[in-house]
């Protein structure tokens, strides 16, 4: 299950509308994770992005067994991110990636890929060959500024993939 989150949001009384159909749901997968005999072969992969709203209920033991965060990439995975995207570039000479790769702090493989595309059409709307310094400058402004718009206000949940792992029996 993709998003999880969607329907195993925390629980809040004096919900309306919409709302209550999403607790029916919440409750109906309690009830359906709850309901598997021990001795059946039955694993249930959940995906969210968004860990900090999960409803106490889903996330107590028994029902999630594993859970297992992807972290975004550090500045080394960065960077070779980076590099797999931008090889078949024509870059300048001059161009340090390791630069690029530092300014994306906290920036996810998504995004490496993103200034390397952006840096890209920068040079191709300047009508130019080559991809230089300045057009993965711009490109990493653009696309870290889309990331801070993204990132949740009420945590430091950033962009972080957590993935939840159930095994019954």
């Amino acid at each position: 299950m993709d998003e999880v989150d969607s329907i195993g949001g925390s629980r809040v009384e004096g919900n309306q509308g919409g709302d209550s159909e999403v607790q029916r749901t919440m409750l109906e997968l309690l009830n359906q994770l709850d309901g598997f005999e021990p001795t059946q072969n039955i694993k249930v992969l959940m995906a969210t992005n968004r860990m900090d709203i999960l409803d106490d209920a889903l996330l107590r033991p028994g029902r999630i067994d594993r859970k297992i965060e992807f972290p975004n990439p550090n500045e080394e995975s960065r960077l070779e991110i980076i590099k797999i995207h931008s090889r078949k570039m024509n870059l300048m000479r001059d161009i340090k990636l390791r630069e690029i790769a530092k300014k994306m702090h906290g920036a996810s493989g998504a995004e490496c890929k993103a200034v390397c595309t952006e840096a890209g059409m920068f040079a191709l709307r300047e009508r130019r060959v080559h991809v230089t310094q300045e057009d993965f400058e711009m490109a990493v402004t653009k696309v870290m500024k889309k990331i801070l718009i993204q990132i949740c206000p009420k945590s430091n949940c950033g962009n972080r993939f957590i993935f939840i792992w159930f095994q019954f029996g």
